[in-house]
This record gives C-alpha cells, sequence and structure tokens, in this order.
C-alpha cells in the first residue's frame, strides 16, 4: 500500500521536489502553499508556483493563510492520517501542534548547511558572506526554527561568479534527486537523524531591500558578493542623479580610484582599498536590463563622474 505524503512548499525552488515525487510514483495526498498574491498594483492575482505545478499534476491543494490557531486544517490533517509530511520552503512555521499528526512526523529540505544559516535566506546570505560552499539539510521539524536532528546533507559549491537564482536552482535539483533515497530511508526505518551543534549556528535573516545599496567604501569582493546574492531581487544598487541603477551583474576589476569614482568608458568603479568592479549587465530604472557596452552609449554616466553612497 502506498505511504500517504502531505507536501508543503511554495516558492519555484520547491516545484522540482514535487514533481519528483509526483513523476515516481509517490502518493502526495495534498500539497499546502500559500494563498495567491494580489501584484504589486492590485491589478492581477499571482498564485505561487507550487499552486500551479499542483493544478497542473492534478494534485489537491490547499492555502490557508495561516496554520495558527487554524482548528479546521488541524483536523484534515489528522483525518489524513498520512505517514509523512516534506515541507520545502512553505513560509509558514509548523505550529507544534501539527508535528505528531504523521506517522513519521514533519520533514524539512533546508538550502543550508545546517546549522549553519537558519532561517529565511539562506541562500543569500551564503553567497553574501563569500562561503565557497552550501548544501541541503535534510531534517526533522522542532519546535524551534530549523533546529531538528538532520539526516543527511549534500553539498555544492559557491563559484565567485554564482548568483542566487543560479545556486538556487542548483540546490533544487539537488534536493528532488536526493529526496527519494531519503523518503524511502524514512520509510524503513533506517534514517539516522543526528541533533545539531547549536553551539556553531548562524541565522539568515530575512533579506530588506535597503540591504541592496552598495557601499563604494567596501572592498571589491563584498561588492560582488552583494550583487551576487540579491540576484534577481531585491537586487543590488546604486543611485546617480536621482535615479537607481541595479547592478545585475559585475566581476572585479583592476583599476583604483577614490571610491565610488568611475574609472573607465566600460563603467568599471573604484571601491575601497585600491580596488574596483566592472559592471557586465545593468537596469536603469523603470527601463530593461542591459549589457554595459549598450548602456554606455546614451548613460549620463561617464569616466570622472562619482557615485556617492547617499
Amino acid at each position: 500500500m502506498l505511504k500517504k505524503i502531505i507536501f508543503m512548499g511554495t516558492p519555484f525552488f520547491a516545484v522540482p521536489i514535487l514533481k519528483s515525487l509526483y513523476q515516481n510514483g509517490y502518493a502526495v495526498t495534498v500539497v499546502y502553499t500559500q494563498p495567491p498574491q494580489k501584484s504589486q498594483r492590485g491589478q492581477k492575482i499571482n498564485k505561487s508556483p507550487v499552486q500551479g505545478i499542483s493544478e497542473t499534476l492534478n494534485i489537491d491543494f490547499r492555502s490557508p493563510q495561516t496554520l495558527k490557531d487554524n482548528n479546521e486544517e488541524y483536523d484534515f490533517i489528522k483525518k489524513l492520517d498520512a505517514d509523512l509530511a516534506i515541507v520545502v520552503a512553505y513560509g509558514q512555521i509548523i505550529p507544534k501542534e501539527y508535528l505528531e499528526l504523521t506517522k513519521k512526523g514533519f520533514i524539512n529540505i533546508h538550502a543550508s548547511i545546517l546549522p549553519k544559516w537558519r532561517g529565511a535566506a539562506p541562500i543569500q546570505r551564503s553567497i553574501m558572506n563569500l562561503d565557497s560552499e552550501t548544501g541541503i539539510s535534510v531534517m526533522k521539524i522542532a519546535e524551534e526554527l530549523d533546529s531538528g536532528p538532520v539526516s543527511n546533507v549534500y553539498k555544492i559549491k559557491i563559484d565567485k561568479i554564482n548568483n542566487a537564482q543560479e545556486i538556487s536552482e542548483k540546490l533544487s535539483f539537488l534536493a528532488a534527486e536526493k529526496i527519494l533515497e531519503n523518503i524511502d530511508e524514512i520509510f524503513e526505518d533506517k534514517a539516522k537523524f543526528v541533533n545539531q551543534d547549536h553551539s556553531k549556528v548562524t541565522y539568515a535573516k530575512k533579506i530588506d531591500k535597503s540591504e541592496g545599496k552598495i557601499n563604494w567604501n567596501d572592498v571589491a569582493s563584498n561588492v560582488i558578493g552583494k550583487i551576487n546574492g540579491l540576484f534577481p531581487v531585491p537586487g543590488a544598487f546604486f543611485n546617480f542623479n536621482g535615479e537607481r541603477y541595479k547592478v545585475l551583474k559585475a566581476e572585479v576589476g583592476n583599476g583604483f580610484g577614490k571610491a565610488g569614482e568611475v574609472l573607465s568608458d566600460k563603467l568599471e568603479i573604484a571601491c575601497s582599498k585600491n580596488q574596483s568592479i566592472k559592471v557586465l549587465e545593468i537596469q536603469r530604472q523603470g527601463k530593461k536590463p542591459q549589457k554595459i557596452g549598450e548602456f554606455m552609449l546614451g548613460s549620463q554616466i561617464k569616466k570622472g563622474s562619482v557615485i556617492s553612497n547617499v
């Protein structure tokens, strides 16, 4: 008899994992995802990526505003008598009382090498921190955020050119592959969950848009880490003559000058400690992304300009 699985997830990161379960014959009885969100202008209702794939695969889904103090959802999950719940970037805390409602508990696929980078933005924080590697951790959900025992960790390298979107895709497909053997181990009582070393915890707090502002008094590697870590959203940016420019891609340069000084007609910008970055792709406020050669043809930012930190 097929084991009954509850899947909880919301963003694109969770989609390959749900598809992998479905395509490999695992019985996903119901999917939980965040409710549709209104667009910024309120003209359009945007379904979550997980809702979209659930509809395509004809899997029942539910999207409550919250699970906390929600007797309807508690009773629904209790009556399901499911074997396991799998949580992947769901976007809600699972209340403590739910954790006993499946035979094998709730497991979470977290996008970091736990106990490092518990929290909401592990991929972005690892890149901004210039970490050389990251990964996914398969853990049992406990009451405290991302604190539960871990059964398996799978690691990948972070290259200096990798951005958050690329690393997210790599980890998502890695999780889609590895989750299957983890589920089998859990159902066969072969999974070994080991407590985290809580003395080594770091937290990946949610990204605030204001963090995207580039500080030219920083060293070049940190500026590149910010650009890569915050791509595609919210993005790293600077202001010039009252307009915002989002830097989409850059590399370390070899020029030097006053912090914020434009050193060339190809938008090489000086940072601290006699370092610089070369902007490769940029997006002017309200405009489409451009390669730097195209952008500089009509740009008001010229060699010798100084971009302030304001």
